[in-house]
């Protein structure tokens, strides 16, 4: 009886590890996403106070880096087509934060627990990220044009303009700014109603 009683515990135990990293199933609309997810509206309004990034560029810039998929990583990259060489990059989470900048954000905030796949820390960090852009170079923080490239390449990267010779990038800053405004222009006729 008692094997059965520790086989019983281990699947308790067991079920209650990991989280529900799914995406929300309509993407293409801020009110849908809010409605059915209430607790990443309530993170981005948190990170929206403390470091004043707009709740639809947080969105915008989640969509384009993990899709609101909790624990989405980068694909593997594969030598000889076959042989698995490990990941394309460290990115992970919501916010897709890669290692070093991640440890960097949690010693100057001093949130040494936060997680990639939790949307709390996610878009806190997003927050940091963007508010550091805007200091260190000036754009502004609804900008979601310059700020995903500055998030994507990095801010050195982005002084440097490295953006200029990557068409494929151009064309996905276009499309977060688009969504920032679709998501801000969803967000406020949500609010009225």
């Amino acid at each position: 009886m008692s094997r059965y009683l520790k086989l019983a515990a281990l699947l308790l135990l067991a079920s209650c590890g990991g989280g529900d990293f799914s995406a929300p199933r309509n993407l293409d609309d801020a009110c849908d996403i809010v409605r059915e997810r209430p607790k990443y509206y309530a993170a981005m309004k948190r990170s929206e106070r403390r470091w004043g990034i707009p709740i639809a560029v947080q969105m915008a810039t989640i969509h384009q880096e993990s899709k609101f998929i909790g624990n989405a990583r980068t694909p593997f990259r594969y030598a000889l087509g076959v042989i698995p060489m490990g990941r394309q990059s460290s990115a992970y989470g919501y916010s897709q934060a890669l290692d070093n900048t991640w440890d960097e954000y949690r010693a100057e905030t001093r949130n040494r627990g936060a997680k990639r796949d939790r949307i709390e820390d996610a878009t806190d960090f997003m927050g940091w990220y963007m508010d550091g852009t805007t200091r260190k170079l000036g754009l502004s923080k609804s900008d979601a044009r310059n700020q995903y490239l500055a998030y994507h390449e990095g801010r050195t990267g982005y002084a440097r303009q490295s953006y200029n010779s990557k068409s494929w990038l151009m064309s996905v800053a276009a499309n977060v700014d688009a969504r920032a405004a679709l998501y801000n222009a969803q967000l406020t006729a949500c609010r009225k109603n």
